[in-house]
């Protein structure tokens, strides 16, 4: 991943792929409160599962996960990455979480949606990217859809978390390179 390509000069972010040193660093972040209750899955990481994560997903090509750092400082601020990748059908599944919490709010989700989609896009060929969001997750649809993203589907109690059935809104980012020659 050049980083040059997947800079974002005013949010003061850039995209760097994920190695094993950041896996410390991702399960503290995904075992926040504040992170872990807006994800669908809500167990707690440990090292070995995302070691296991590591092996079995991005190492076979079936997850490209990247790490948000801050342009001036090179500091990991969270993490961005397209999941169950299919070459089939040119789809991905995208997810997120901004792990440091001085970095919430200020607009590095979207840009890093943005940064992430131009990769799919371009580097990945993909034609689809899709995104499932708990419905209840207002602050993070706003961001999605400044991104790019459209909503398609709301399902109703699809999931249930802390014994309660909660909504998923489904949202989809379509390749504009691909549209464009349609």
């Amino acid at each position: 991943m050049d980083r040059k390509e997947y800079t974002d000069r005013d949010a003061g972010i850039y995209l760097r792929l994920m190695t094993c040193e950041d896996t410390d660093l991702i399960v503290a972040w995904r075992n926040q409160d504040a992170v872990r209750r807006n994800f669908i899955y809500q167990e707690l990481f440990t090292r070995q599962g995302h070691e296991s994560w590591i092996r079995n997903m991005v190492e076979t090509g079936k997850v490209v996960q990247t790490i948000i750092c801050d342009l001036a400082t090179d500091a990991p601020l969270g993490s961005v990455y397209i999941r169950d990748i299919d070459r089939q059908h040119n789809k991905a599944e995208y997810g997120i979480f901004i792990g440091e919490e001085k970095a919430r709010g200020r607009g590095i989700g979207t840009a890093a949606a943005k940064l992430m989609l131009r990769y799919c896009f371009r580097e990945e060929k993909l034609h689809r990217i899709y995104l499932r969001a708990l419905a209840g997750n207002k602050q993070a649809i706003r961001s999605y859809e400044k991104a790019g993203f459209v909503k398609e589907a709301c399902l109703r109690d699809d999931v249930r978390i802390d014994g309660q059935y909660r909504d998923i809104i489904w949202m989809a980012a379509l390749n504009p390179m691909e549209t464009e020659q349609a």
